[in-house]
Protein backbone atom coordinates (compact mmCIF):
# COMPACT_ATOMS: atom_id res chain seq x y z
CA UNK A 1 0.00 0.00 0.00
CA UNK A 2 1.50 3.57 -0.96
CA UNK A 3 2.17 5.98 1.74
CA UNK A 4 4.73 8.51 1.42
CA UNK A 5 5.45 8.80 5.17
CA UNK A 6 6.99 12.86 5.03
CA UNK A 7 6.82 15.28 8.04
CA UNK A 8 3.82 16.73 7.23
CA UNK A 9 1.81 13.29 6.26
CA UNK A 10 2.52 11.61 9.26
CA UNK A 11 1.93 14.51 11.48
CA UNK A 12 -1.85 14.21 10.02
CA UNK A 13 -1.07 10.55 10.40
CA UNK A 14 -1.03 10.76 14.35
CA UNK A 15 -4.20 12.98 14.28
CA UNK A 16 -6.32 10.76 12.15
CA UNK A 17 -5.42 7.54 14.06
CA UNK A 18 -5.72 9.20 17.44
CA UNK A 19 -9.08 10.72 15.84
CA UNK A 20 -10.34 6.57 14.85
CA UNK A 21 -9.15 5.49 18.67
CA UNK A 22 -11.38 7.99 20.56
CA UNK A 23 -14.31 7.51 18.04
CA UNK A 24 -14.11 4.19 18.31
CA UNK A 25 -13.91 4.35 22.30
CA UNK A 26 -16.76 6.82 22.51
CA UNK A 27 -19.13 4.58 20.12
CA UNK A 28 -18.54 2.30 22.71
CA UNK A 29 -18.88 3.96 25.75
CA UNK A 30 -22.39 5.75 24.25
CA UNK A 31 -23.83 2.05 23.39
CA UNK A 32 -22.85 0.71 26.66
CA UNK A 33 -24.39 3.17 28.67
CA UNK A 34 -26.82 3.95 25.71
CA UNK A 35 -25.93 8.03 26.04
CA UNK A 36 -26.39 9.53 22.74
CA UNK A 37 -23.91 12.50 23.45
CA UNK A 38 -21.27 10.20 23.33
CA UNK A 39 -22.41 8.55 20.09
CA UNK A 40 -23.21 11.79 18.27
CA UNK A 41 -19.28 12.80 20.12
CA UNK A 42 -17.96 9.76 18.56
CA UNK A 43 -19.72 10.48 15.08
CA UNK A 44 -18.41 14.32 15.29
CA UNK A 45 -14.44 12.95 15.77
CA UNK A 46 -14.87 10.34 12.90
CA UNK A 47 -16.12 13.21 11.01
CA UNK A 48 -12.96 14.99 11.93
CA UNK A 49 -10.87 12.48 11.12
CA UNK A 50 -12.43 11.97 7.68
CA UNK A 51 -11.60 15.64 7.61
CA UNK A 52 -8.13 15.87 7.30
CA UNK A 53 -7.55 12.80 5.28
CA UNK A 54 -7.69 13.76 1.84
CA UNK A 55 -4.55 16.31 2.61
CA UNK A 56 -3.24 13.31 5.14
CA UNK A 57 -2.90 11.23 1.72
CA UNK A 58 -2.67 13.87 -0.78
CA UNK A 59 0.76 14.76 1.18
CA UNK A 60 1.68 10.66 1.08
CA UNK A 61 1.11 10.47 -2.97
CA UNK A 62 -1.99 9.53 -3.22
CA UNK A 63 -3.21 11.94 -5.74
CA UNK A 64 -0.04 11.00 -8.34
CA UNK A 65 -1.78 7.59 -7.94
CA UNK A 66 -4.38 6.70 -10.64
CA UNK A 67 -6.80 4.51 -7.96
CA UNK A 68 -5.92 6.14 -4.87
CA UNK A 69 -6.60 9.57 -6.65
CA UNK A 70 -9.54 8.14 -8.16
CA UNK A 71 -10.32 6.69 -4.22
CA UNK A 72 -10.01 10.17 -3.09
CA UNK A 73 -11.62 12.02 -5.60
CA UNK A 74 -15.41 9.67 -5.19
CA UNK A 75 -15.20 9.46 -1.55
CA UNK A 76 -16.75 12.65 0.01
CA UNK A 77 -14.38 12.47 3.32
CA UNK A 78 -15.15 16.20 3.88
CA UNK A 79 -18.78 16.33 5.21
CA UNK A 80 -19.01 19.98 5.58
CA UNK A 81 -23.27 20.03 5.93
CA UNK A 82 -22.97 17.15 8.17
CA UNK A 83 -20.19 18.41 10.89
CA UNK A 84 -22.24 21.27 11.30
CA UNK A 85 -25.34 19.39 12.73
CA UNK A 86 -23.80 16.87 14.60
CA UNK A 87 -21.95 19.21 16.70
CA UNK A 88 -25.25 21.38 17.87
CA UNK A 89 -27.30 18.11 18.51
CA UNK A 90 -24.42 16.77 20.19
CA UNK A 91 -24.68 19.49 22.54
CA UNK A 92 -28.76 19.26 22.49
CA UNK A 93 -28.04 15.83 23.78
CA UNK A 94 -25.14 16.92 26.37
CA UNK A 95 -27.47 19.56 27.78
CA UNK A 96 -30.71 17.84 28.20
CA UNK A 97 -30.56 13.67 28.51
CA UNK A 98 -34.63 13.30 27.59
CA UNK A 99 -33.99 14.66 24.56
CA UNK A 100 -35.51 12.77 21.65
CA UNK A 101 -34.98 12.90 17.81
CA UNK A 102 -38.19 14.01 15.90
CA UNK A 103 -39.18 13.74 12.39
CA UNK A 104 -38.13 17.91 12.47
CA UNK A 105 -35.16 17.24 13.48
CA UNK A 106 -33.76 15.01 10.60
CA UNK A 107 -34.62 17.93 8.28
CA UNK A 108 -30.82 19.65 9.43
CA UNK A 109 -29.59 16.34 7.79
CA UNK A 110 -30.94 16.63 4.36
CA UNK A 111 -28.03 19.16 2.40
CA UNK A 112 -25.58 16.47 4.01
CA UNK A 113 -27.80 13.81 2.28
CA UNK A 114 -28.06 15.60 -1.03
CA UNK A 115 -24.66 16.06 -1.09
CA UNK A 116 -24.30 12.48 -0.59
CA UNK A 117 -26.64 11.51 -3.48
CA UNK A 118 -24.79 14.04 -5.33
CA UNK A 119 -21.16 12.68 -4.47
CA UNK A 120 -23.16 8.93 -5.68
CA UNK A 121 -24.40 10.37 -9.31
CA UNK A 122 -20.87 11.93 -10.22
CA UNK A 123 -19.02 8.16 -9.42
CA UNK A 124 -21.83 6.60 -11.17
CA UNK A 125 -21.51 8.50 -14.55
CA UNK A 126 -17.76 9.04 -14.27
CA UNK A 127 -16.81 5.63 -13.67
CA UNK A 128 -19.94 3.62 -14.53
CA UNK A 129 -21.58 5.20 -17.35
CA UNK A 130 -19.05 6.90 -19.43
CA UNK A 131 -15.97 5.24 -17.97
CA UNK A 132 -14.32 8.32 -18.04
CA UNK A 133 -13.36 11.71 -16.55
CA UNK A 134 -16.42 13.93 -16.94
CA UNK A 135 -17.00 15.69 -13.58
CA UNK A 136 -13.69 15.27 -12.73
CA UNK A 137 -11.88 16.77 -16.35
CA UNK A 138 -10.65 19.71 -14.37
CA UNK A 139 -8.16 16.72 -12.47
CA UNK A 140 -9.98 18.71 -8.88
CA UNK A 141 -11.44 17.11 -5.81
CA UNK A 142 -15.02 18.43 -5.66
CA UNK A 143 -14.58 18.39 -1.92
CA UNK A 144 -12.83 21.66 -2.45
CA UNK A 145 -14.83 23.32 -4.67
CA UNK A 146 -15.03 27.18 -3.23
CA UNK A 147 -18.85 26.98 -3.34
CA UNK A 148 -18.69 24.22 -1.14
CA UNK A 149 -16.24 24.91 1.36
CA UNK A 150 -18.12 28.60 1.54
CA UNK A 151 -21.49 26.99 2.16
CA UNK A 152 -19.62 25.14 4.80
CA UNK A 153 -18.59 27.87 6.60
CA UNK A 154 -22.08 29.20 6.76
CA UNK A 155 -23.57 26.30 7.89
CA UNK A 156 -20.76 26.41 10.77
CA UNK A 157 -21.66 29.98 11.99
CA UNK A 158 -25.57 29.18 11.72
CA UNK A 159 -25.13 25.97 13.93
CA UNK A 160 -22.82 27.57 16.31
CA UNK A 161 -25.86 30.33 16.93
CA UNK A 162 -28.30 27.62 17.34
CA UNK A 163 -25.34 25.75 19.97
CA UNK A 164 -25.52 29.18 21.43
CA UNK A 165 -28.72 29.46 22.05
CA UNK A 166 -29.65 25.70 23.26
CA UNK A 167 -27.03 26.61 25.94
CA UNK A 168 -28.51 29.87 26.86
CA UNK A 169 -31.78 28.22 27.50
CA UNK A 170 -30.18 25.63 29.38
CA UNK A 171 -28.58 27.77 31.61
CA UNK A 172 -31.64 29.85 32.08
CA UNK A 173 -34.00 27.45 33.04
CA UNK A 174 -30.84 25.65 35.20
CA UNK A 175 -30.86 28.81 37.62
CA UNK A 176 -34.35 29.12 38.01
CA UNK A 177 -35.37 25.34 38.67
CA UNK A 178 -32.30 23.80 40.48
CA UNK A 179 -30.56 25.23 43.72
CA UNK A 180 -27.21 23.49 42.77
CA UNK A 181 -26.96 25.23 39.53
CA UNK A 182 -23.26 25.79 39.43
CA UNK A 183 -22.94 21.63 39.76
CA UNK A 184 -24.86 21.25 36.25
CA UNK A 185 -23.96 23.92 34.41
CA UNK A 186 -20.93 21.88 32.50
CA UNK A 187 -18.07 23.83 31.96
CA UNK A 188 -16.90 20.98 29.18
CA UNK A 189 -20.25 22.30 27.38
CA UNK A 190 -18.57 26.18 27.28
CA UNK A 191 -15.17 24.73 26.26
CA UNK A 192 -16.62 22.88 23.34
CA UNK A 193 -18.62 25.89 21.95
CA UNK A 194 -15.23 28.00 22.47
CA UNK A 195 -13.71 25.26 20.42
CA UNK A 196 -16.37 25.82 18.13
CA UNK A 197 -15.40 29.40 18.17
CA UNK A 198 -12.00 28.60 17.33
CA UNK A 199 -12.60 26.60 14.53
CA UNK A 200 -14.76 29.16 12.72
CA UNK A 201 -12.21 31.82 13.33
CA UNK A 202 -9.71 29.67 12.11
CA UNK A 203 -11.56 29.00 8.74
CA UNK A 204 -12.03 32.26 8.63
CA UNK A 205 -8.84 33.21 8.48
CA UNK A 206 -7.17 30.62 6.52
CA UNK A 207 -10.08 31.57 3.86
CA UNK A 208 -8.52 35.12 3.69
CA UNK A 209 -5.11 33.80 3.37
CA UNK A 210 -5.66 31.57 0.95
CA UNK A 211 -9.02 30.48 -0.94
CA UNK A 212 -7.83 28.17 -3.06
CA UNK A 213 -8.42 24.71 -0.74
CA UNK A 214 -6.68 22.64 -3.22
CA UNK A 215 -3.31 24.42 -2.72
CA UNK A 216 -1.38 21.57 -0.70
CA UNK A 217 1.61 23.28 0.28
CA UNK A 218 -0.71 26.52 1.87
CA UNK A 219 -3.11 24.74 3.74
CA UNK A 220 -0.69 22.49 6.08
CA UNK A 221 -1.34 24.47 9.16
CA UNK A 222 -4.64 25.01 8.94
CA UNK A 223 -5.36 21.00 8.92
CA UNK A 224 -2.58 20.98 11.56
CA UNK A 225 -4.60 23.53 13.89
CA UNK A 226 -7.78 21.80 12.98
CA UNK A 227 -6.68 18.77 13.67
CA UNK A 228 -5.16 20.06 17.06
CA UNK A 229 -8.32 21.59 18.13
CA UNK A 230 -10.59 17.89 17.49
CA UNK A 231 -7.90 16.23 19.69
CA UNK A 232 -8.54 18.16 22.31
CA UNK A 233 -12.09 17.88 21.79
CA UNK A 234 -11.73 14.23 21.63
CA UNK A 235 -9.86 13.61 24.57
CA UNK A 236 -11.25 16.48 27.14
CA UNK A 237 -15.37 14.65 25.58
CA UNK A 238 -13.76 11.35 26.10
CA UNK A 239 -12.57 12.24 29.98
CA UNK A 240 -15.22 14.35 31.62
CA UNK A 241 -18.03 13.38 32.87
CA UNK A 242 -21.02 14.00 30.94
CA UNK A 243 -23.87 14.30 32.98
CA UNK A 244 -27.24 16.44 33.69
CA UNK A 245 -29.15 16.56 36.47
CA UNK A 246 -32.02 18.41 34.55
CA UNK A 247 -34.04 18.23 31.66
CA UNK A 248 -35.84 20.49 29.53
CA UNK A 249 -39.26 18.27 29.24
CA UNK A 250 -39.13 19.40 33.02
CA UNK A 251 -39.56 22.95 32.73
CA UNK A 252 -41.37 25.25 30.14
CA UNK A 253 -39.37 28.19 28.66
CA UNK A 254 -41.04 30.90 27.29
CA UNK A 255 -38.96 33.69 25.93
CA UNK A 256 -41.43 35.70 24.58
CA UNK A 257 -43.68 36.22 27.49
CA UNK A 258 -44.52 39.72 28.25
CA UNK A 259 -46.01 40.64 31.65
CA UNK A 260 -46.25 44.22 31.05
CA UNK A 261 -49.45 45.80 30.59
CA UNK A 262 -50.91 47.64 26.64
CA UNK A 263 -52.49 50.30 27.72
CA UNK A 264 -53.23 51.55 23.50
CA UNK A 265 -56.66 51.02 22.34
CA UNK A 266 -58.46 50.00 25.18
CA UNK A 267 -61.70 51.51 26.70
CA UNK A 268 -62.33 52.99 29.95
CA UNK A 269 -64.43 49.82 31.33
CA UNK A 270 -61.13 47.16 30.80
CA UNK A 271 -58.64 49.33 31.95
CA UNK A 272 -60.93 49.64 35.43
CA UNK A 273 -60.83 45.89 35.11
CA UNK A 274 -57.10 45.72 34.37
CA UNK A 275 -56.41 48.08 37.67
CA UNK A 276 -58.34 45.40 39.53
CA UNK A 277 -56.40 42.74 38.24
CA UNK A 278 -53.06 43.75 38.91
CA UNK A 279 -54.20 44.64 42.06
CA UNK A 280 -54.93 40.94 42.77
CA UNK A 281 -52.31 40.17 41.04
CA UNK A 282 -50.25 42.44 43.60
CA UNK A 283 -51.51 40.46 46.47
CA UNK A 284 -51.06 37.42 45.40
CA UNK A 285 -47.98 38.03 44.83
CA UNK A 286 -47.70 39.20 48.44
CA UNK A 287 -49.30 36.20 49.29
CA UNK A 288 -46.77 33.68 47.84
CA UNK A 289 -43.68 35.22 48.65
CA UNK A 290 -44.53 35.43 52.42
CA UNK A 291 -45.72 31.59 51.90
CA UNK A 292 -42.26 30.94 50.62
CA UNK A 293 -40.15 32.81 53.30
CA UNK A 294 -42.18 30.73 55.90
CA UNK A 295 -40.79 27.76 54.41
CA UNK A 296 -37.63 28.53 54.33
CA UNK A 297 -37.30 29.68 57.75
CA UNK A 298 -39.50 26.97 59.69
CA UNK A 299 -38.56 23.99 57.66
CA UNK A 300 -34.63 24.89 56.18
CA UNK A 301 -35.22 23.34 52.97
CA UNK A 302 -31.83 25.44 51.80
CA UNK A 303 -30.02 22.61 53.82
CA UNK A 304 -31.01 19.77 51.10
CA UNK A 305 -27.68 20.26 48.59
CA UNK A 306 -29.95 18.88 46.10
CA UNK A 307 -32.95 21.04 46.38
CA UNK A 308 -34.96 21.59 43.29
CA UNK A 309 -37.71 23.83 42.18
CA UNK A 310 -40.32 20.98 42.59
CA UNK A 311 -39.70 20.22 46.36
CA UNK A 312 -40.84 24.05 47.24
CA UNK A 313 -43.63 23.76 44.68
CA UNK A 314 -45.12 20.23 46.36
CA UNK A 315 -44.83 21.38 50.20
CA UNK A 316 -46.53 25.05 49.37
CA UNK A 317 -49.31 22.66 46.89
CA UNK A 318 -48.65 24.30 43.51
CA UNK A 319 -46.69 23.97 40.74
CA UNK A 320 -43.17 24.69 40.10
CA UNK A 321 -43.74 27.42 37.23
CA UNK A 322 -46.06 29.46 40.03
CA UNK A 323 -43.12 29.25 42.54
CA UNK A 324 -40.55 30.56 39.82
CA UNK A 325 -42.43 33.38 38.72
CA UNK A 326 -42.84 34.48 42.42
CA UNK A 327 -39.29 34.52 43.38
CA UNK A 328 -38.27 36.08 40.09
CA UNK A 329 -40.95 38.92 40.43
CA UNK A 330 -41.61 38.91 43.84
CA UNK A 331 -37.73 38.60 45.22
CA UNK A 332 -35.70 39.70 42.22
CA UNK A 333 -33.96 36.76 41.99
CA UNK A 334 -33.26 33.30 40.19
CA UNK A 335 -34.08 30.07 42.37
CA UNK A 336 -30.44 29.33 42.41
CA UNK A 337 -29.95 32.80 43.82
CA UNK A 338 -32.35 32.87 46.03
CA UNK A 339 -31.70 29.32 48.12
CA UNK A 340 -28.19 30.37 48.03
CA UNK A 341 -29.34 33.54 49.53
CA UNK A 342 -30.69 31.82 52.58
CA UNK A 343 -27.51 29.70 52.81
CA UNK A 344 -24.88 32.37 52.83
CA UNK A 345 -27.68 34.08 55.62
CA UNK A 346 -27.50 30.95 57.60
CA UNK A 347 -23.36 30.42 57.43
CA UNK A 348 -23.54 34.32 58.44
CA UNK A 349 -25.73 33.52 61.61
CA UNK A 350 -23.49 30.38 62.35
CA UNK A 351 -20.41 32.80 62.05
CA UNK A 352 -22.11 35.26 64.69
CA UNK A 353 -22.27 32.26 67.12
CA UNK A 354 -18.63 31.29 66.31
CA UNK A 355 -18.61 28.02 64.87
CA UNK A 356 -15.82 28.98 62.37
CA UNK A 357 -13.49 28.41 65.92
CA UNK A 358 -14.39 25.04 66.35
CA UNK A 359 -14.47 23.70 62.37
CA UNK A 360 -14.02 24.68 58.84
CA UNK A 361 -15.54 26.96 56.45
CA UNK A 362 -16.38 24.40 54.05
CA UNK A 363 -17.88 22.27 56.76
CA UNK A 364 -20.28 24.97 57.94
CA UNK A 365 -20.64 25.73 54.49
CA UNK A 366 -22.09 22.18 53.45
CA UNK A 367 -24.16 22.50 56.68
CA UNK A 368 -25.83 25.28 54.64
CA UNK A 369 -26.77 23.21 51.96
CA UNK A 370 -23.58 24.20 49.52
CA UNK A 371 -22.16 20.84 47.45
CA UNK A 372 -19.06 22.24 46.63
CA UNK A 373 -16.04 25.23 47.63
CA UNK A 374 -15.86 26.86 44.59
CA UNK A 375 -19.72 27.21 44.46
CA UNK A 376 -19.91 28.46 48.05
CA UNK A 377 -16.94 31.10 47.60
CA UNK A 378 -18.45 32.33 44.74
CA UNK A 379 -22.24 33.07 46.35
CA UNK A 380 -20.52 34.24 49.07
CA UNK A 381 -18.72 37.02 47.69
CA UNK A 382 -21.30 38.03 45.83
CA UNK A 383 -23.55 38.84 48.81
CA UNK A 384 -20.44 40.41 50.87
CA UNK A 385 -17.95 41.45 48.45
CA UNK A 386 -15.42 39.94 50.35
CA UNK A 387 -14.46 35.70 50.08
CA UNK A 388 -14.78 33.78 53.75
CA UNK A 389 -11.16 34.69 55.05
CA UNK A 390 -11.04 38.33 54.66
CA UNK A 391 -15.12 38.62 56.15
CA UNK A 392 -13.60 37.02 59.04
CA UNK A 393 -10.68 39.33 59.40
CA UNK A 394 -12.36 42.23 58.74
CA UNK A 395 -15.28 41.91 61.30
CA UNK A 396 -14.49 39.15 63.32
CA UNK A 397 -10.47 40.38 64.44
CA UNK A 398 -9.38 38.98 67.66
Amino acid sequence: MLFSFSLKSSILLIFFFHGIVFSTLLLVKGLQTENKSNLLLSLFILLCAFYIAPFMFGYAGWYSKQHYRDFLFYVPFQQLFLLPPVLYFYIKTLLDKSFQFSTKDYIHFLPATIYLIYSFIIFIVDKVILNEYYFYSDGKDKDFSFWYQVAGLFSLVFYLIRSLRTYNSYRIMTYNSVSFAESVMFKWAKRFLTAFLMLIIIRILFFMINPEWDEFGKKFWYYVSFSVLFYYVSISGYTNSILSATSFKDFTINPNADLKLEADNISETEFINNTKEEKNKVQDLDMWKEKIETLMCNDKMYENPQLVISDISSKLGTHSKKVSQVINQGFNMNFNDFINHYRITYFLQKIQGGEHNIQTFLSIAFECGFNSKSTFNRAFKRATSLNPKEYIEKYYKK
